[in-house]
This record gives structure tokens, sequence and C-alpha cells, in this order.
């Protein structure tokens, strides 16, 4: 994994796995719950459905976490298991994902249970906010979402042009 940024081709064998969702439906929108003192939050109602009762928590990047169906996780399995187990860098980010996940099943009042390790990580206080970004939804401390949304909104026409360069956009 390199550091090349957002100017960077897309390697054709990542490229080939991009493909539009069209069976499952897509998990959008935004959306602020409270933590309560027992790490417990609800999920969106927006979200339930499609999340189901048992999710996978885990580190995501830019500094939230990241919660996916429970069927959504054997697809990003099968593409870290697509790694050289040769490459540190390949081997760093699975140990990331993966061993970082937590199986969680949400309890009758639709909430699960954050676990300390990944509270932590993401810097999650009392008000947190769920992003539904297609196959995932991203969980970030309220301050940090808006502090990133506000960083990324400054760039969106750049990183438009070179995703447009990259014939994506």
């Amino acid at each position: 994994m390199g550091t090349e940024g957002i100017g960077a081709p897309i390697p054709s064998r990542i490229r080939s796995r991009c493909h539009p969702i069209e069976k499952e439906p897509m998990l959008i929108g935004e959306y602020e719950h409270t933590l309560d003192d027992k790490k417990r939050i609800t999920l969106p109602k927006a979200f339930s459905k499609t999340l189901g009762k048992k999710v996978i928590l885990t580190h995501g990047l830019d500094g939230c976490l990241w919660l996916i169906p429970e069927s959504g996780w054997t697809p990003l399995l099968e593409q870290l298991q697509t790694l050289s187990i040769g490459q540190a860098d390949a081997r760093a980010i699975t140990r990331y994902f993966v061993g970082g996940a937590f199986h969680l099943e949400t309890d009758g009042a639709g909430r699960i249970l954050i676990p300390e390790e990944l509270k932590q990580s993401a810097g999650l206080k009392k008000t947190v906010v769920f992003a539904g970004v297609s196959n995932r939804v991203e969980v970030w401390d309220a301050t940090l979402w808006k502090q990133y949304k506000a960083r990324i909104a400054k760039q969106a026409d750049a990183i438009a042009e070179k995703l447009g360069e990259l014939g994506v956009l």
C-alpha cells in the first residue's frame, strides 16, 4: 500500500473489482445519535433493515469506524485474502481491519454496544454520526465528522477533477 495520493492511477487489479452495487440496498444519509453511559448506541432506523441484526464493527479509515452488515463482511475478507502475505503493508491492513473487528448483534431496542477499544480508536464522545457510504456505515465522533466534512468540502472540486482524469467521474 503506497501513499501515492488521489492523482495516482488505480491499479487494474483493484479497478476490476469496482462494480456498481445493484443487488443490495444502499446505505446513504447521515444521522446523529447519542452514545449512552454503557457505550450503547441505537442504530438509525433508516439503516436497520439493510444492516440486519448481526453486524461487524471494525476500524475504518480517516478516524472513523466501519459498520458492515454481516453479509457484506465476506466480500471485504475476500478482497483482503487476495493480498500477498509476503508484503508487510498487506499484512498490516488485514490485521487492522480483521484483527480489530467485532461481531455485534443489535438488542431488542436496536442498539449495539461499542467495544471500548473501538470507541477510543475513533475518539467517540457523546454525540456520534452514522454516515451511510453505499455498502457500509461509517461511525464518527460528531466533532471529528464536521471537521472532516469541512476539509473535504474545500477539496471536492480538485478531487473530482483528478477522478475525472482517471475516468471515474
